[in-house]
């Protein structure tokens, strides 16, 4: 679950160190039993996993299910997480989408590896950029808010092609192709016909397999790009930490400076979604 603080591209949230109320605590073991486990418990597993006797237990619960914190089963007696618990789920969600969560870390990210970075979510159009953050010394592509990216010939395309559903994918990709041949000047298609080539497929594949994309001198070039996926408890991608830079000095090896840090930071802002 996230919390208020800002998140850093190195660490998670930490636990504070100062005092509070102990039988809170000990009784907040059964919350924590319960989100953990992910369906309803009967009261001996329920007290097992928190540690604690059963009659220990039962008075927590019977307060907890006063406040709507858990909900008791009348005729299995299995106990799960209430509607309150629920109602402060939903909030939290409201309170700290993935944008928000993520745009303290890539100032961070630009300072210390020297790259501009920005922030893509899939928008009706395909991967659109939402957060930049320019590099000390700032590349001059057409890198702003708002940029839609290449499906094939960025970073952040090729990662969204890797890890959505495929209409939507083949959607986006022939939305592409009809911009290209208006910009020929050449006749578009009412229904143009792409489709996701062998060699696109392989690239995918890898994508999904290192949880990284790279470009090297793609849509721009002499311009290098890496992109990390951010996923959702549901495993559902959700944004990229992209970053860009002169080919001549960008990290560009999958276990360099710019990836390790990439990955870092998704990895961090996907916990916080429960990821």
């Amino acid at each position: 679950m996230a919390t208020a603080r800002k998140l850093t591209a190195t660490q998670a949230p930490v636990a504070s160190t100062r005092r509070g109320i102990q039988s809170i605590e000990v009784g907040g073991n059964l919350l924590l039993a319960l989100a953990h486990h992910g369906r309803p418990m009967a009261l001996k597993d329920l007290s097992l996993a928190a540690s604690m006797a059963p009659a220990k237990a039962h008075p927590y619960l019977v307060s907890f299910g006063k406040l709507g914190l858990i909900a008791q089963d009348v005729e299995s007696g299995r106990y799960g997480l209430g509607p309150l618990a629920m109602q402060l789920g939903l909030i939290s969600l409201q309170q700290f989408d993935p944008v928000r969560l993520a745009t303290p870390l890539i100032a961070e990210l630009a300072q210390t590896l020297g790259h501009t970075v920005g922030i893509a979510v899939w928008g009706n159009r395909g991967p659109t950029m939402v957060r930049i953050e320019e590099a000390p010394s700032a590349v001059h592509v057409n890198m702003r808010h708002g940029t839609v990216m290449s499906m094939r010939g960025t970073a952040s395309g090729l990662l969204f092609a890797a890890y959505l559903p495929r209409d939507l994918v083949l959607a986006a990709l022939a939305d592409e192709h009809s911009a290209e041949l208006r910009a020929r000047g050449d006749a578009v298609p009412a229904k143009p016909r792409v489709k996701v080539d062998a060699a696109m497929e392989v690239e995918l594949s890898q994508i999904k397999r290192r949880g990284l994309s790279r470009v090297t001198g793609g849509a721009v070039a002499g311009i290098s790009a890496m992109a990390a996926p951010v996923f959702t408890e549901g495993g559902a991608m959700v944004l990229s930490f992209t970053t860009i830079g002169p080919s001549a000095i960008f990290d560009s090896t999958l276990d360099g400076s710019v990836a390790t840090a990439l990955k870092r930071a998704a990895a961090v802002v996907s916990k916080c979604l429960g990821a």
